[in-house]
């Protein structure tokens, strides 16, 4: 018995001074210094420039608009594509290589991909060349630098994540709940929103949340992608450390940003449990 407590404590202590060390010290370390000045003494300065200035509550709208922009996106297209790899190819090594194909992208920096898109977005890029050939436009349209380009990027590099947690669920449902719905006389579109949807909403969700955490706090891709017109929070932050050296400040963006999307995360956690239809637990 005291040989499985003592494992229990190192198998649970390892991790645990692993999320010490690397995450709740350097989390705590940003917090301490949100609430801090150049001369080491406690102040709120910080949180009242943050909040007091409409220029950063403008770079926070606008972050959250790019990461619910990529969240809503990225869910329209993985969707399909998750529902075709998990319930319509049936086909093994069709699945794999779909799967392969979902994951390569990820064994990439994100830095190359986001100069591929340049590539590709650019003056004389593929996209704007094709344009032109097709006759869709007499001349190539400015499509790095915007928001357009930002988002195109994100969606990118985010689609990985929500295909993944879709195909997860939709794998793992039982196929005899969509035959006895086709059996009991419904259409293939009525099977799909009466059972196949409500059953992977918990892949929705999982993926939902995944890409907008992710997308809230994403640098490389909207710096590159911008070219430095567009600002989000996690550009402010950077710039307040490397190049303005006021950590101090830049902890305090950190911070008003980390609580912002939690309180979200939590907000859409509590909308789902109590939305319309949802059994209350016995």
């Amino acid at each position: 018995m005291h040989i499985n407590r003592f494992w229990a404590a190192i198998l649970l202590g390892i991790p645990l001074i692993y999320l010490i060390v690397f995450f709740v010290t350097p989390l705590g370390m940003v917090v301490v210094d949100s609430f801090s000045n150049p001369a080491g003494e406690l102040t709120l300065a910080n949180y009242v420039t943050v909040l007091g200035e409409a220029y950063y509550w403008r770079v926070l709208g606008y972050t959250l608009w790019i990461a619910l922009v990529t969240c809503v996106a990225t869910l329209i297209l993985g969707y399909p594509l998750a529902y075709y790899m998990s319930l319509i190819e049936r086909r093994r090594a069709v699945r794999r290589l779909c799967f392969i194909l979902i994951l390569m992208p990820l064994f990439t920096s994100n830095i190359v991909r986001s100069f591929g898109w340049i590539v590709l977005l650019g003056r004389e890029g593929l996209v704007n060349e094709t344009l032109v050939l097709l006759g869709v436009v007499d001349r190539p349209l400015r499509l790095l630098s915007t928001e357009v380009a930002i988002i195109v990027g994100m969606i990118y590099v985010m689609l990985p994540f929500m295909v993944l947690a879709i195909a997860s669920v939709l794998q793992n449902m039982n196929g005899s709940l969509r035959e006895a719905s086709r059996d009991l006389g419904a259409t293939a579109f009525s099977t799909f929103l009466r059972v196949t949807l409500p059953l992977s909403a918990p892949g929705i969700v999982a993926g939902t949340l995944i890409v907008f955490t992710l997308s809230i706090s994403s640098y490389v891709t909207p710096r590159i992608m911008s070219g430095g017109r567009s600002v989000v929070s996690s550009m402010l932050i950077y710039d307040q450390f490397m190049l303005v050296f006021n950590p101090f400040l830049g902890s305090a963006i950190a911070v008003v940003l980390l609580v912002t999307s939690f309180a979200l995360i939590v907000a859409y956690t509590l909308l789902l449990e109590r939305r319309p239809g949802r059994r209350a637990p016995s």
